[in-house]
């Protein structure tokens, strides 16, 4: 019996009698031989090997397309979107529709006037989220009306204009020349020497860095790029002592007011012994407060003002400002940022950042933007151990009384508000002796003030809270963070967010929580 291998579409065997008809394959056939058996690979293996299509270039970049496009399964009914074509539309439903006897997938969204457009799974990267800078809910847009088109062409003119703007101010600030600040005096000697600890290498590096731009005639224009908790603020200290000396006022933005709040509170601990006038302009602070301030920094009064988007003002001036400081440069916008630099072309900027934008990475690296990186870890200081858990309630016993034990306390991230005191309400029940508080940012400004200031105190074992903390909160005393629904977070957000803990000598942990029953997704894995 003669056995051959053919490769063939062949999903079922057959048995062939050799009559007047030439057989199928027949070189197959020995001579003499008068049938031929035929047996497909599944028939013999149990299974069928599969064989993926090779897709063209086009349908490969389409492909793409439709991976990158919106996660459909994390919306509901209501969210509003963006149609590239057709403009802002309300998401109905995710299903299925027949047309001509077949069966398509498709994401049904509203338009203006109760009008429903299916649009098919393929055209998904077509819709993504819609993101306004107003609380106000935004028109539905018209089906095939000339305003969404306009809107877009105002966009793009704006966007060339804002691009010509940058343009010219970078321009403006290399032409012009800048204030050259004087070399260090006694009195910066003594407010370094008051730094309780010792300066790593690199940070060391990025201070004379500073300082050397600082008493150049070029406006300085630096970033200063280190992981969480290596000493950036202490570089911005002595860069912004260093300019109060001189005569000039200083601007900090940061993006919380919390971390506002924090600023304001180490500058004026590592201040106090000098004539340094510092203050704080915030919705920490009332009405009557924000004017006295503002009219402090227009006469002189004010030597560093610490705020949050507040700063942007029109009513804002300053009566000599020379140096700009922005902590978590990431957090603002490109004209938030540059409009702080139209107070003044030669104005020296410091930027502070564990995780720049590409924009300012970019400029850094191609030389338009000078460039420091701090590395080296503080002394002491130990690796913060993270883990990925699944959801349940023995491990966080396990974890928040492994802290509580040792005298610490706990952060628990829950980025929902509505359903934030429930959780508390779970949380008390797994540990029914732990003190917990609460704060978010729909809570008054006195209310949070006083929840984060109790916690601080060690009033409350465990802080619920949303992501609040993540820009620059620094509490030595707390060392375990728990993320609930980790995988629902950029990668930026949850390394900023782990940044929380491990401020201190000991071991700090951070549990990445996710669903017991949900499987993480692919892009969620490899963050």
């Amino acid at each position: 019996m003669n056995f051959s291998f053919v490769t063939v579409g062949l999903h079922q065997g057959f048995v062939y009698q050799l009559e007047d008809e030439p057989p199928p394959f027949p070189s197959l056939l020995n001579k003499g031989e008068s049938g031929l058996v035929m047996v497909a690979s599944r028939e013999l293996l149990g299974r069928e090997r599969s064989r993926r299509p090779v897709r063209s270039r086009k349908a490969r970049v389409n492909r793409k397309e439709v991976d990158q496009a919106l996660d459909f399964a994390e919306l509901v009914d209501g969210d509003l979107l963006v149609h590239l074509q057709h403009g802002i539309c309300r998401f109905e439903s995710l299903g299925k529709i027949e047309q001509d006897g077949k069966s398509e997938e498709v994401i049904t969204v509203e338009f203006a006037d109760g009008i429903l457009l299916h649009v098919p799974l393929q055209e998904s990267h077509l819709l993504s989220r819609y993101i306004g800078l107003k609380k106000a809910k935004p028109k539905l847009a018209k089906l095939g009306g000339r305003a969404w088109t306009k809107t877009k062409e105002a966009a793009e003119l704006a966007a060339i204009d804002l691009a010509a703007d940058l343009l010219r101010l970078q321009a403006s600030r290399d032409s012009e020349v800048g204030h050259a600040f004087s070399v260090d005096d006694q009195w910066q000697k003594e407010f370094e020497d008051l730094f309780p600890y010792t300066e790593t290498p690199d940070q060391m590096r990025a201070i004379l860095e500073v300082k050397e731009d600082m008493e150049s005639e070029r406006p300085m224009d630096r970033l200063v790029c280190g992981d969480v908790g290596y000493g950036k603020t202490e570089v911005a200290m002595r860069a912004a002592f260093k300019a109060i000396m001189d005569g000039k006022q200083v601007a900090m933005l940061a993006p919380t007011t919390i971390l506002c709040q924090q600023h304001l509170q180490n500058f004026v601990d590592r201040m106090c012994g000098f004539p340094v006038t510092i203050d704080m302009l915030s919705r920490f602070r009332t009405t009557g407060q924000q004017k006295k301030i503002i009219e402090g920094l227009a006469s002189g009064a004010i030597d560093l003002v610490i705020g949050t988007h507040r700063m942007f003002s029109n009513d804002l001036k300053f009566k000599d400002l020379g140096l700009l400081i922005i902590d978590e440069e990431q957090r603002f916008g490109v004209e938030h940022k540059e409009r702080l630099k139209h107070l003044k072309a030669n104005l020296d900027v410091l930027t502070l950042s564990a995780t720049p934008i590409p924009r300012t990475l970019y400029f850094a690296m191609v030389g338009v933007r000078s460039f420091s990186t701090i590395e080296t870890a503080p002394t002491n200081r130990r690796p913060i151990r993270t883990e990925i858990i699944r959801h349940s309630d023995e491990m966080l016993k396990k974890a928040i009384d492994l802290e509580i034990r040792r005298g610490g306390q706990v952060f628990y991230l829950h980025n929902r508000v509505k359903t934030i005191h429930s959780v508390a309400r779970k949380l008390q029940a797994v540990a029914p002796k732990l003190r917990i508080a609460i704060g978010h940012g729909q809570m008054s400004e006195s209310e949070l003030e006083e929840v984060m200031v109790d916690f601080i105190s060690g009033k409350y074992d465990l802080l619920l809270c949303t992501t609040i903390i993540e820009s620059g909160l620094d509490i030595p005393n707390c060392n375990t963070i728990i993320i609930e629904e980790a995988d629902k977070f950029g990668l930026s957000q949850l390394y900023q967010l782990r940044g929380r803990v491990g401020r201190f000598t000991r071991q700090a942990y951070a549990y990445l929580m996710v669903s017991s029953h949900l499987p993480v997704k692919e892009k969620a894995r490899k963050r």
